[in-house]
């Protein structure tokens, strides 16, 4: 034990008193005070900001607001504090900034940090609580806990179905289900869900997501769970375009855009600067707001004009979107920053509507590199311009971002104008609706571009009735137009039908030029509806109160074994079958050109609504009258991953490959036979066996009531009396 030594005073002190010797750990953990420092999380600090003199201050000041706001991490005046070096009357070089909530400061920590502010400042940004962290950070380096991979949900896996089936989705009041559709008709859900949108449903081009609608926005669905896998927040949003890769979004609402005050900020959601606008362009993988438009439009005279949807229209490859201002230019946006290319307009004066030229197979397969020697060529725009004084209307070709004029045709006594592309890219129709030199009457001419040929060579074709109908074959050089000559014509009531004719064309690749295969006169359809894999087209009468005609037609019912001749170029044009759904008002192919689905929506009449589903040749597999039906939509595919060489081989070995089909075909419907007879005798057996049961219960039922009836038996004697013999005495007097 220590001695203890006289102090200075005459007191007694021991070596225990020294602060250095003793620990004060445990009583400084027993009465620590624990400091609330919650606040300190919306606070965040910024390291690499010029250093600058006072009177440089304010500017700088200013120029971080402006570009900090440009990043969508905006903050109020009075919430930047700036420190500053009194002695040598510059600033820090870091700043301290505070958020209304912890979220805008977890945004403003992810847009800023690693921005460039000029060649020689990069920002750093953390929050102000992790400051004393790092500062307290142990000097040797320990490695974290690797964490448990979790593999994500493919959002195609679909596509992997055993038996290649294709899903459809069906709106039905506020029910919103998915179904497989198996074959003849069969049909298997895959989910349910009711309220699951509130307007109605919407597919992804490749059929990767499933878009609902709600009052605060858009909700996107995928994978095998079918779990929300982004979610977009566009207040009273009514429509929804996607690009042709799936990545990026536009949406519109009639009520423009409002921002509350306090709102919180950041990439995903709106700003002070889209206030008043009603269209958003998003990025679909990351859900942020790219840029905002206004969605009105003025004509020549000023005056608004109809919206058109879509505003916006993509390149095929996702690398542009324009918007066109009638009568004035052609504004084309580079992604995903939406910046004006070049930063200026295609000015064309008068210009009407404009249509990009779609991307093929080829083209992508060029895009991809696998073509070889060839590269991807530029994105093509078709415009055109009505007649102006002296000048004819002009229908025009421009590469872009080059801006070459590829090919122009001037047009006369033009009322109006359709840009139709081919699907692959290999076509352009102009569909030219000409009036006479009185103005009295009207014909159409179809001013048709072929792409893949060198100048872009044109070909006229002169319609003399009214062509109300035009549609290219998916993949293919037919065409089909509706033309009426019917004097009743623009001038009947709504829900009337008129006299129309249907009329095939396809291109003869020896003299360049299309030719009419075949007429088909005195019907009522007025619209056209090819497969997807061309060869097969519904001609329909929609929107008629009397007539619901559906004809299902075969453009190539003879095929090889006798092709068309010059005298019967139509003969292997043939119909296959006629019916009709009452109150027809959508038609829908599947994605394999197989099946083919009518609906009648409760959007547009309340009588028998529901959907059929028939087969390529018009054979009826399934109906459904459901009241209160909306909707019914197939889900695209992609495009295929197989190579052309592929492809080839598959199609050498159809007939091998259709053995096995065949062979499990029969396989499975002898296991569906199969199981209906086990069914059946299931059933028999439970009836036997249940008549048995109630015999036997009936029996022993019986037995007691006898047996009970026995033990309350009385002895009843019975007396009769018998007429032996009747004598009749007569006294004679």
């Amino acid at each position: 034990m220590p001695v203890p030594e006289p102090s200075v005073n005459g007191h007694l002190h021991s070596a225990y008193d020294s602060d250095e010797d003793i620990d004060y750990t445990d009583i400084d953990e027993k009465y620590a005070v624990e400091y609330d420092e919650s606040f300190l999380d919306s606070i965040i600090v910024v390291d690499g900001i010029p250093i600058v003199k006072a009177e440089r201050k304010e500017r700088l000041v200013t120029k971080l607001g402006q570009d900090f706001k440009r990043l969508g991490a905006a903050f109020k005046p009075g919430s930047l504090h700036m420190p500053w070096d009194d002695e040598k009357g510059q600033s820090k070089g870091y700043i301290f900034i505070e958020y209304p909530t912890v979220d805008q400061a977890a945004f403003a920590i992810a847009a800023i940090h690693g921005y460039r502010f000029d060649k020689n400042h990069t920002f750093t940004a953390n929050r102000f609580a992790d400051i004393e962290k790092f500062t307290n950070m142990e000097e040797t380096y320990v490695e974290p806990p690797q964490e448990e991979f979790k593999p994500r949900e493919h959002l195609r896996a679909w596509l992997g179905d055993q038996q290649g089936r294709d899903q459809y989705v069906t709106l039905r009041g506020d029910d919103l289900q998915v179904f497989w559709n198996g074959r003849n008709g069969a049909s298997e859900l895959v989910i349910g869900r009711p309220r699951w949108t509130e307007s109605y449903v919407a597919w992804s081009p490749a059929g990767t997501f499933m878009a609902t609608f709600h009052i605060q926005g858009v909700q996107f669905w995928g994978g095998p769970s079918w779990n929300r896998a982004r979610r977009l927040v566009h207040p009273h949003v009514k429509l929804l375009d996607f690009s042709p890769g799936e990545n990026y979004v536009v949406t519109w609402s009639n009520e423009p855009i409002q921002i509350p005050e306090n709102a919180r900020t950041g990439p995903d959601i709106f700003s002070a600067d889209d206030e008043g606008n009603s269209v958003a362009v998003w990025d679909l993988k990351s859900g942020f707001v790219l840029r905002t438009f206004p969605s009105g439009q003025q004509g020549e005279d000023g005056a608004p004009k109809k919206m058109i949807w879509p505003l916006l229209k993509w390149t095929g490859d996702d690398r542009y979107v324009g918007r066109v201002q009638p009568g004035q230019q052609i504004s084309v946006y580079e992604l995903p920053g939406m910046h004006l290319v070049d930063k200026k307009s295609i000015k064309v004066e008068g210009v009407q509507d404009f249509e990009w030229c779609p991307w093929g197979d080829r083209d992508r397969d060029d895009q991809e590199g696998k073509t070889k020697g060839k590269k991807a060529r530029e994105n093509i725009l078709a415009y055109w311009t009505p007649e102006v004084v002296n000048q004819p209307a002009r229908v025009s070709l421009m590469s872009f971002p080059s801006r070459t004029q590829l090919r122009s045709k001037n047009l006369f006594n033009v009322s109006d104008c359709k840009l139709h592309w081919q699907n692959q890219g290999d076509f352009l129709c102009v569909k030219v609706d000409r009036h006479t030199r009185t103005k009295k009457s009207l014909y159409c001419n179809l001013e048709i571009f072929r792409m893949r040929e060198k100048d872009y060579p044109v070909e006229v074709l002169e319609i003399k009735d009214t062509v109300i109908s035009f549609s290219w074959e998916p993949r293919g050089e037919r065409f089909c137009i509706i033309t009426t000559n019917d004097p009743n014509f623009g001038n009947t009531a709504p829900g009337s039908t008129i006299k129309t004719a249907a009329h095939f064309y396809q291109l003869e690749r020896g003299k360049g030029d299309f030719r009419l295969l075949k007429t088909v006169d005195n019907k009522t359809s007025n619209a056209a509806f090819w497969s997807p894999k061309g060869r097969h087209v519904v001609l329909a009468t929609m929107g008629s109160q009397t007539k619901f005609d559906l004809e299902f037609w075969d453009l190539d019912f003879i095929g090889d074994e006798a092709p068309r001749t010059d005298k019967d170029p139509g003969a292997g044009i043939q119909l296959l079958n006629t019916t009709e759904h009452y109150g027809v008002t959508d038609i829908e192919w599947d994605p394999s050109g197989r099946y083919v689905a009518s609906s009648a929506s409760a959007w547009r009449h309340t009588l028998e609504n529901g959907y059929t589903i028939w087969d390529f040749r018009g054979q009826e597999l399934s109906k459904q009258v459901l009241d209160r039906f909306k909707q019914f939509l197939w889900r695209p595919r992609p495009r295929t991953l197989l190579s052309k060489e592929q492809q080839r081989e598959i199609r050498k070995k159809l007939r091998e490959y259709s053995k096995q089909f065949d062979e499990e075909d029969a396989a499975e419907e002898s296991s569906v036979s199969a199981e209906l007879i086990a069914a059946r005798r299931r059933l028999i057996d439970e009836w036997n066996a249940w008549r048995t049961k109630v015999k036997r219960e009936l029996k022993e039922e019986k037995g007691k009531r006898q047996q009970e009836r026995g033990h309350a038996q009385e002895k009843v004697e019975e007396y009769v009396d018998e007429i032996i013999e009747e004598t009749i005495e007569e006294v004679l007097e």
